[in-house]
């Protein structure tokens, strides 16, 4: 069953259309990705899934619901939460307090006592640097942050912009890793990712973009196996 889908969805800044017409689903439990070229039109579909980004047309429900324009605080209350590319931690904020500012619809002390262990047990070290202020952080490390924090809020479906960016090759297995858990977890995931060879060894299901328009579809595997894809994302 499809947790979220979106339906002739059209976005644009000012009279420039930069996606045009799309359609896509994510069922419960999988991990799907969205992978395309800088300027493709990933990250703008994320900000119209959280509300950052009003649709010009199309339709975007959640879990049955129409969330299509809701608010941001709307729809994170709705359990979708949103990792940003370049990840927007509160800098002259601790790494407790950021994590804390996650679970914002929480109001049990030891639910948010809970949620922190998890989140800290996965990235062990956010543990040692829990008193630290996030800006004094790695970039790995902020990204860490970033996701421990989304987690935090408890989602229904987890959206991820670039979490690879500009981090070492450790660092990105590392992150990947974390995210492997998470989909055996159940965790629902839409990955956007220029890193598209990790992507597509994650995922269950595959969108290509490019220029605003979804080109390809289907199961990850068959995806990776295009040629085209293969020559334009992977290299071959």
């Amino acid at each position: 069953m499809s947790l979220l889908d979106i339906t002739d969805l059209t976005l644009a800044y000012g009279r420039t259309e930069v996606v045009h017409h799309i359609a896509l689903h994510v069922d419960a439990g999988e991990v799907a990705c969205l992978i395309g070229a800088n300027g493709a039109g990933k990250t703008s579909v994320l900000r119209a899934i959280s509300g950052l980004l009003r649709p010009r047309a199309g339709r975007i429900r959640f879990n049955t619901s129409d969330i299509t324009g809701l608010a941001p605080h709307r729809v994170a209350a709705a359990g979708v939460l949103h990792v940003p590319e370049g990840r927007q931690v509160f800098a002259e904020l601790t790494v407790d307090d950021n994590l804390t500012l996650g679970a914002w619809l929480v109001t049990d002390p030891s639910e948010i006592a809970r949620r922190r262990d998890q989140v800290m047990t996965l990235f062990p070290r956010l543990a040692e640097r829990r008193t630290q202020l996030a800006g004094s952080l790695s970039g790995g490390e902020q990204q860490m942050l970033a996701l421990g924090r989304a987690l935090m809020g408890g989602p229904s479906l987890l959206l991820l912009d670039e979490p690879s960016m500009g981090l070492a090759p450790l660092v990105v297995d590392e992150i990947f890793a974390v995210i492997d858990g998470l989909k055996r977890q159940g965790t629902t995931i839409l990955l956007v990712e220029q890193n598209a060879s990790a992507a597509l060894a994650i995922a269950d299901r595959a969108y290509v973009i490019e220029t605003g328009r979804i080109t390809l579809d289907g199961p990850a595997p068959e995806v990776a196996d295009n040629p085209m894809v293969a020559r334009a994302y992977l290299g071959g």
